[in-house]
């Protein structure tokens, strides 16, 4: 029985040739399920663009045909060396039978690799290759800080840069969810600081996809932080940014719950620490955040809300005023902020 841990998965991935000729590669990560099946692949065969050293099946032709499977399983190599079958289950493909049936054999030729999506812990498929002594199943789930710190520094080596420790911690909660994905980020931030000797906040915040996220980050905690020359210059780098009016004020109702929450909170008696915050708060936002909840009240943030409601609705009935009934409300909310200060 061979149900691999999530975090071991690296470490049995690093000595696969003690492997066994069935292996579940699955998880709601599908770039690093994607990555993952590409090295077992490839430390399966000699030659993985040879179609007779590696057969491409779909889980739909093995669910409909399950023999299919074992005849591949089974195939010795035409020219000799190693072999393998990669099959890749679809959403509505059952493999279990073939699986199954598969796994009662005594030997096959060759490596069969399944990639699959996330898997309950109950699916039968996933239960087969846990169970199975001569199956091994390797679940992918997305990656943790820790993780998503490995990733960067293994990429940030192998290009000779080094990075800031600020711009590590600007740069981590935008990656993550798919492997694959924060890998092309850190290689298109690499590209873009190539000849540096270090790469700093502003590279990430001009290279990072989710950068326009950061951007409205920056616009909200300025609003409610009564700060309404900065809100001018946040809105027009939005605006440069593409960010639609609709994502503006979602960002501004978001955070406004979130504020009216943690202030109810306080008025009530909690002792709220931003550090303990989930999901946790950017440390270059606690500032604003804690200069909003020092000047607004549980009631007035609750009018706020209104406010902001009425707005969005008119933006929606007057499309082509969007932009400015976006602007002039969060203005408003602005100024209100700067007033509950004085």
């Amino acid at each position: 029985m061979v149900a691999v841990k999530a975090a071991d998965v690296d470490a049995y991935l690093a000595r696969l040739d003690r492997a066994p000729s069935v292996v579940l590669v699955f998880g709601p990560d599908a770039g690093l399920v994607s990555e993952r099946v590409d090295i077992i692949i490839k430390a399966s065969v000699d030659d993985p663009g040879d179609p007779f050293s590696l057969v491409r099946l779909e889980g739909e032709e093995v669910s409909a045909h399950p023999a299919r499977l074992i005849e591949e399983a089974q195939t010795i190599p035409l020219f000799g060396g190693r072999r393998a079958v990669w099959v890749k289950a679809g959403g509505r493909s059952n493999l279990a039978p073939a699986v199954e049936e598969l796994l009662a054999l005594p030997a096959c030729e060759g490596r069969v690799v399944i990639e699959a999506g996330e898997l309950r812990r109950n699916a039968s498929l996933r239960v087969l290759c846990e169970r199975a002594r001569n199956a091994a199943a390797l679940p992918c789930y997305a990656d943790s800080e820790r993780d998503l710190a490995r990733l960067i520094d293994s990429e940030m080596r192998a290009a000779g840069l080094a990075l800031a420790p600020d711009a590590r911690a600007l740069l981590i909660p935008l990656l993550g969810g798919d492997r694959v994905a924060s890998r092309s980020e850190i290689r298109k931030l690499v590209l873009y600081a190539a000849g540096r000797a270090e790469v700093g906040v502003d590279d990430v915040a001009a290279v990072v996809s989710d950068a326009s996220a950061l951007a409205l980050d920056d616009l909200v905690d300025a609003v409610f932080a009564g700060r309404p020359a900065d809100l001018e210059a946040q809105l027009a780098k939005a605006r440069a940014a593409g960010s639609a009016v609709g994502s503006i004020f979602f960002a501004a109702q978001r955070q406004l719950a979130q504020l009216h929450k943690w202030r109810t909170a306080i008025e009530a008696g909690a002792r709220l620490s931003l550090d303990a915050l989930q999901p946790p708060l950017h440390f270059r936002r606690k500032g604003l955040v804690e200069a909003a909840l020092r000047q607004w009240s549980a009631a007035r943030l609750a009018a706020a809300m209104a406010d902001l409601a009425d707005a969005v609705l008119t933006s929606r009935r007057m499309p082509a005023l969007a932009d400015t009934v976006a602007e002039r409300a969060l203005l408003s909310i602005a100024l209100q902020a700067r007033r509950g200060a004085a």
